[in-house]
């Protein structure tokens, strides 16, 4: 029996309905709604371009994250643990998923990780050919690599 889900939600309507599914699917297991903040979106370069603006992205990301979380789980009509993690979408959602708690500077809102999920749900953007080798696929390398079912929704 599955108790404990964690849903991936990068703020894609995907994703949203991706957590409506589980919540709709598992109705009597625990979501806990992850977004993970990835560094290489930042746009200030290694040197930070001036002083402060690696603090003040990585506040920008952790706002717009804290939004993305609130949008997904106001969606749905149930209680969703958030989560908030920094670092490679993949191996970050890997990791949560295996149970490693503050995985990167993460913040949780209820969820303070140590106990591994029993299952991950995740969106696909469907992307294919060029787009899907350069960009990678998150969702692909979730399954591929996940200790634990894995439900991709498209």
């Amino acid at each position: 029996m599955t108790k404990r889900i964690l849903v991936a939600i990068d703020g894609s309507e995907e994703a949203t309905e991706a957590l409506r599914f589980a919540a709709e699917e598992w109705p009597d297991a625990d979501l806990t709604a992850l977004h993970v903040i990835n560094p290489a979106d930042s746009t200030t370069g290694v040197d930070g371009g001036f002083p402060g603006a690696v603090d003040q992205w990585y506040d920008s990301a952790r706002n717009r994250g804290e939004r993305i979380l609130a949008d997904a789980t106001d969606a749905v009509d149930r209680d969703v643990t958030t989560r908030l993690e920094v670092g490679r979408p993949t191996t970050t959602i890997l990791d949560v998923a295996g149970g490693e708690a503050d995985v990167e500077g993460g913040e949780a809102d209820g969820d303070e990780g140590g106990e591994p999920f029993d299952h991950v749900v995740l969106a696909s953007r469907g992307r294919t050919g060029l787009s899907r080798v350069v960009l990678g696929s998150v969702a692909e390398g979730v399954v591929r690599r996940a200790e634990v079912p894995v439900t991709v929704v498209r």
